[in-house]
């Protein structure tokens, strides 16, 4: 079963509510997607742990009910 796109949003938006999140499916499939997520709470965090923080709010689904999520993170100009 895929992940829809709206619930992918929706749970990093749950985890970090101040984020601008773009959700693509790359291959029109429901299990390849990229996300763009910008949040103020990645300011002095290094990459990974901005993406540590973006696994953490999707609860576990990565690598599970979501099989591939290629991730960007910033923080806001």
């Amino acid at each position: 079963m895929a992940m829809e796109a709206a619930e992918i949003e929706r749970l990093i938006k749950e985890g970090l509510p101040d984020a601008t999140v773009d959700i693509r499916d790359l291959a029109g499939d429901g299990n390849h997607y990229a996300a763009t997520v910008i949040s103020a709470s990645f300011r002095g965090k290094s990459r990974v742990q901005q993406h540590q923080m973006v696994y953490a709010a999707l609860k576990g689904q990565m690598g599970g009910i979501l099989h591939a999520l290629a991730l960007q993170t910033n923080v806001p100009d």
